[in-house]
């Protein structure tokens, strides 16, 4: 999280709608605000510094995922083209693919949901 920022916990608990919000909807306004921290004042972000956000904020999600070819081209591309900004739409689309391939998924999977 950039410098100086309000935690991001305390941004959330700040969105009154939210407050008897479910946790699937506190997930994804958890996201919207990383998103929103590291992005420029277009709401945009840099392939680079959404590659460092990845690194810093999602990274049991990508870990020992670098072998496959897959994550080989999401991240390649993140190093192309690197003026080019990634908006909000493109980056959830990109933690989405990322959860898919990931191998924290099927532990997530085998979580056990009843007594």
């Amino acid at each position: 999280m950039p410098k100086g920022s309000v935690p991001i916990a305390k941004q959330l608990a700040s969105i009154k709608a939210l407050r008897k919000g479910s946790d699937l909807e506190k997930a994804f306004a958890t996201a919207a605000l990383v998103y929103n921290n590291y992005a420029d004042p277009e709401s945009k972000l840099s392939k680079a510094e959404t590659k460092s956000l990845l690194q810093s904020q999602f990274w049991h999600f990508i870990q020992g995922q670098e072998n496959k070819p897959k994550y080989q081209d999401i991240i390649s591309s993140l190093d192309e083209e690197s003026e080019n900004k990634i908006n909000f739409e493109d980056f959830m689309i990109l933690l989405v693919s990322l959860t898919l391939m990931s191998d924290l998924l099927q532990e997530i999977k085998n979580v056990k949901t009843t007594k």
